[in-house]
């Protein structure tokens, strides 16, 4: 997790164990261009498992996908708490998803096992990051901005969710969040093409 903040604005940058989670259920289910905003897919990619015969008996594909969806709206909504809370065996929490559900019940091990090692790695890009100063961009940002301006920023937070996905980019979650490949920040002119509109905004 970094941090970087003046008076009145903080920005923060991290990676989130549920929407790790939740972004391997949905690739190991095929559900490309599921939710919004529509994400990439992860890297390393996740080897699809067809989740029809899982899901024949309770909707099928189509609610599974609904069932997604709803599941990553509460995410992006309720971050950094897991919400609702994934409890296995069982998953209680998802009675009212029942094909979700079963593809939690019948993949949760791997996809826990798949987004520790996606935590560990964060872990050590960020230690990097915090050693070779690359964050400092963030604060240029929003310094940058208050000079065309001529006046401190207002006050805001922007949350900056860094997830491992093939596409090096960002994808903007109104009103303060931004979804971003956890690799974008090692290109700094593309991450700033990505991130400097929405800070303006904020700022």
């Amino acid at each position: 997790m970094h941090h970087t903040g003046g008076p009145g604005w903080r920005i923060t940058m991290d990676t989130s164990g549920p929407m790790l989670i939740a972004i391997y259920m949905r690739d190991v289910a095929g559900l490309a261009g599921a939710g919004f905003p529509p994400l990439a897919a992860a890297a390393p990619a996740i080897r699809p498992a067809d989740p029809h015969q899982l899901t024949a008996k309770v909707g099928g594909v189509e609610a599974l996908r609904e069932q997604w969806e709803w599941w990553w709206r509460a995410l992006l909504a309720h971050h950094p708490q897991m919400e609702p809370p994934m409890t296995p065996p069982n998953f209680q929490a998802f009675g009212e998803a029942p094909a979700l559900q079963r593809v939690l019940q019948a993949h949760f091990g791997a996809a826990l096992s798949w987004a520790r090692e996606r935590q560990s790695e964060y872990a050590r890009l960020a230690v990097q990051r915090e050693t070779l100063g690359g964050t400092s961009i963030l604060t240029e940002l929003v310094q940058d901005r208050e000079m065309e301006l001529g006046r401190n920023a207002r006050d805001f937070t922007l949350t900056i969710l860094e997830l491992p996905l093939a596409e090096p980019r960002a994808w903007f979650v109104e009103p303060d969040q931004l979804i971003m490949s956890q690799h974008l920040l090692d290109d700094q002119e593309t991450f700033r093409s990505y991130v400097q509109p929405v800070v303006e905004m904020l700022v």
